[in-house]
């Protein structure tokens, strides 16, 4: 047994295939229906009351009766008429039967009538509505094959699933609203234009009489609950006239609602009928539904299943009628009321003939008639489908009628099953493609992404989310969004614009509303402009930061940045075919002001293309991803060049090309393979180098030749394998920051006096057993001392002389106390000193009273000020924690 409910979903679906029916096929339906119930008839008729009666046929016996009777009717009929009624006589009752006797019995009449029923009837009389019956099934089930197949019946129920949400969906009402008044505006529009000279070939107007309306079609049961809901949810229009004009079916509905062309310009243009905006549930609904209709037409382009079933069905359901006809119609002529009987068994009946009558021969040959011209019909019918299959491009739907609304011009033609499916439900109701077709558009996605947009990230919301950083900059950053919110647009303020992971953005002219926009960041995201707003980006852009993937993903247009001082370039940039080929980025040439170019790629040589900002070009990086930089004679060229950056570029020598750069004042070669720095004595030429970054190398001895590097103020040899330092080193007066962690020294040489100017010194991670007391003596200026991480088993005297000292890091060492010389460090007492807890209480405690003290919020600020610069020691404050993508604000 089932339930009640088990039967709503087979209803339905029912009520949905037929959609996909057009009018012959319901025809035909109705015809197979009427065939099943002839057969039907016929069969019951002949099951209860078909039979042959039969009797006796001898020549002679038959004459003589035949004689007998002419006699007794010729008597009748002379006999003289009178007025008296004719008395009968008692005698006269009884008088002898009249007739031939034919010597059977009740029974033998029966047989008779069995036996001839079988021989003397044809096959046609006996079994022709048996096979009307099954002829009628299978022309009934062929009649629905296509719907029922296996391989199509899961595409046309996720068709009809998809139409029944594209029909019931609010935004299909409003995207035929809004299409429909974009219409008449461009009709109004047209109208309002002098009317000219028709050329003499033309034809007459042609009105319209499919117009995207959403008034028809209320007949559809798809259509009922949308109809509904939008005749609910449109507010009245404030002029008859406007609701007319926006919801008629054809030209000439205007004049009959009273919409004269004179009145219609100033309705429409002074008070136009706003759209309604959807909740966020709707809109996410219709957002949903576009990518499920837009899944479900890859899949069904793909393949002309549907369209092959349904031609192969029409073809067999042509061939079965032709095949019935062909062999019924000659089955006419055999059915005939009288029949002439000889059995077999004379013996037993005593007669070799006997004359049978067949009771239902007149209501056969009239219902087998009858039969033949149902399906005559039903044939003509099968040969018109065919005919509109073979005439009609059922494999291509294009929407002529629909591309002539201004909003539904794009609607891609479509092909294959979904082509068809759209003829065969063009054929029922035009409407119901017109509500399909709304979630075919990418205008009309489009608009439903800008009003999502809108309603989920407002200007308020935008404003909220900008942050203004420790320079002033006002900044934004955007997310994961399907495009960018017009609202971005009307922040004049912002400075900083950071997009990240955004499919498709589009800058629009509107983007000059943006005044103050200085710089902006695009995380993989694929970003368009129109060329209105491309000139206003070349004007306003300075800085520029792109990270991309794949070369092909970075846009043209961002070469063409005139104005352009920085830019930033993170992803793969070499081409394919090694060295020799250059990078896909393009030529540089109109970037005329650049100054400061930063790539973050996997390069094999210089491009020669960064050669054509050389004259501009000031600060150069490349981070290279742990691949070898092979090819470097571009350098040459850029002799204004003052940084240089070359970071994971697997450099195993300083490169000669540098010789070239006389302006160069930082040159930072950090995260290499450098193992001898020997090439420094050929840099004695470059007067302005102040800054040398050679950390997380391999170099195992610092040559003499360093001395020749007068100007050098920092020096950078952090996590390399030095085990001592020449005295060549303390020769460098200027040096004021010495990083010197992450070695294999042992000892520091009291040379190290000499540098009166230094400010920072990094000895972590080495292995220094003592300090020189030369280092507190000659130093003075030291502000941060780093030795953790060392084997100090005590601190030399006279480190009270280092009043400047504001960091000093001793942790993980052997020591055993602290010396109370520290309290005489003033600059210790906010937090400089980094110790073990226990070796802190070593101290007396009045120096830990004073190095614990806690300043006062106005010195704290000043003094957070005043901290000096310090790789070893690195200072954020809250304003400079920020992250580089989504992913790791999330982390």
């Amino acid at each position: 047994m089932f339930s009640l409910s088990e039967l709503v979903p087979l209803n339905q679906q029912q009520n949905r295939s037929k959609l996909l029916k057009p009018w012959w096929e319901v025809f035909m339906d109705y015809l197979v229906v009427l065939m099943l119930m002839t057969s039907v008839l016929t069969c019951t008729e002949q099951l209860s009351r078909d039979r042959v009666v039969c009797l006796p046929l001898d020549p002679s016996v038959t004459a003589n009766t035949s004689s007998r009777s002419f006699s007794t009717r010729d008597t009748v009929a002379t006999a003289p008429s009178s007025e008296q009624p004719m008395q009968i006589e008692p005698d006269d009752l009884h008088s002898a039967p009249r007739g031939r006797r034919t010597h059977l019995v009740y029974q033998q009449y029966v047989y008779i009538s069995q036996v001839c029923y079988h021989e003397a009837l044809p096959l046609c009389s006996r079994f022709f509505p048996y096979m009307a019956l099954l002829q009628s099934l299978v022309l009934l089930a062929s009649g629905s094959f296509w719907l029922h197949f296996p391989r199509t019946s899961a595409r046309i129920e996720h068709f009809l699933a998809i139409l029944a949400k594209c029909c019931e969906s609010p935004w299909t009402s409003q995207a035929l609203s809004h299409a429909a008044r974009q219409e008449n505006v461009r009709e109004m529009e047209a109208e309002r234009q002098p009317p000219r000279p028709p050329p003499p070939s033309s034809s007459p107007p042609v009105t319209r009489t499919r117009s995207s309306t959403t008034d028809s079609g209320t007949d559809s049961p798809l259509l009922r609950r949308s109809d509904s809901s939008v005749s609910s949810a449109v507010p009245p229009s404030p002029c008859p006239s406007t609701l007319s004009c926006a919801s008629t079916m054809s030209s000439g509905s205007l004049t009959s609602r009273g919409c004269s062309p004179g009145s219609k310009p100033s309705v429409v243009v002074d008070s136009p009928r706003q759209d309604i905006s959807l909740d966020k549930s709707d809109g996410e609904q219709a957002r949903a539904l576009f990518e499920r209709v837009r899944k479900f037409r890859s899949h069904c382009e793909s393949s002309a299943v549907i369209y092959k079933v349904y031609l192969a069905q029409t073809i067999f359901k042509l061939l079965m009628v032709t095949l019935i006809v062909s062999y019924t119609i000659p089955l006419l002529s055999n059915l005939s009321f009288t029949h002439t009987c000889r059995p077999e068994e004379q013996d037993l009946v005593g007669y070799a003939a006997f004359d049978c009558i067949h009771v239902l021969s007149s209501l056969l040959r009239k219902l087998l008639v009858a039969y033949l011209a149902l399906l005559g019909l039903y044939g003509l019918l099968s040969v018109y489908t065919l005919s509109w299959i073979l005439h009609s491009s059922l494999q291509q739907y294009s929407f002529h009628s629909l591309k002539e609304l201004c909003s539904l011009r794009d609607v891609p033609d479509l092909r294959n099953d979904l082509a068809f499916l759209l003829h065969m439900l063009d054929q029922y109701d035009p409407l119901l493609v017109q509500r399909l077709s709304m979630f075919l558009s990418p205008v009309g996605e489009s608009r439903l992404l800008e009003e999502s947009l809108e309603q989920r990230w407002g200007e308020e919301k935008l404003r909220a989310m900008t942050s203004v950083d420790e320079d002033g900059c006002s900044r934004l950053q955007l997310v994961a969004l399907p495009r960018l919110p017009p609202v971005l647009f009307t922040l004049s303020q912002l400075q900083v614009l950071k997009l990240e992971l955004i499919k498709e953005a589009r800058f629009t002219a509107q983007v000059a509303n943006m005044t103050s926009l200085r710089e902006l960041h695009l995380y993989h995201c694929t970003a368009a402009v129109d060329p209105s707003a491309l000139g206003v980006l070349q004007e306003r852009l300075e800085s520029f930061h792109l990270t991309f993937t794949q070369a092909s993903e970075i846009p043209s247009w961002v070469l063409s940045l005139r104005s352009l001082h920085e830019l930033h370039l993170s992803g793969r940039l070499s081409s394919e075919g090694g060295v020799g080929r250059s990078w896909a980025l393009g030529s540089l040439s109109r970037l005329r002001h650049l100054r400061v170019l930063v790539i973050r790629g996997m390069l094999q040589r210089i491009p020669a293309e960064v050669c054509e900002v050389a004259g501009s070009l000031v600060r150069l990086e490349i981070h290279n991803e742990g691949t070898r930089l092979l090819v470097l004679t571009g350098l040459k060229r850029m002799l204004d060049l003052t940084e240089l950056l070359l970071q994971d570029c697997q450099l195993q020598r300083l490169p000669s090309a540098l010789l070239s750069l006389t302006k160069l004042r930082t040159l930072d070669l950090q995260h290499n393979n450098l193992r001898t720095l020997e090439e420094l004595l050929s840099l004695a030429h470059l007067r302005r180098l102040s800054c040398l970054r050679l950390a997380y190398n391999r170099v195992v001895v610092l040559p003499a030749s360093v001395g020749v590097l007068r100007g050098l103020e920092l020096l950078d040899l952090s996590n390399n394998q030095l085990q001592s330092l020449p005295s060549a080193l303390f020769t460098l007066r200027l040096l004021r920051r010495l990083l010197l962690a992450g070695n294999l020294l042992e000892g520091l040489p009291a040379e190290i006096k000499s540098l009166q100017l230094l400010t920072e010194l990094d000895l972590s991670g080495n292995r220094l057993e003592n300090l020189p007391p030369e280092l507190f003596s000659g130093c003075l200026e030291l502000r941060i001392l780093n030795v953790a991480h060392n084997c100090l088993s005590s601190l030399p005297c006279g480190i009270a002389a280092l009043n400047k000292l504001c960091r000093l890091d001793l942790r993980t060492n052997i020591l055993q106390e602290l010396p109370s010389e520290l309290g005489c460090c003033t600059g210790l007492h906010r937090g400089g000193l980094l110790v073990e807890d226990w070796l802190f209480l070593s101290l007396p405690p009045s120096v830990r009273d004073f190095l614990s003290r806690s300043c006062s919020p106005s010195d704290a600020h000043s003094g957070d000020r005043s901290r000096p610069e310090s790789d070893s020691f690195p200072y954020f404050s809250p304003t400079q924690w920020s992250f580089s993508s989504a992913l790791e604000s999330q982390i």
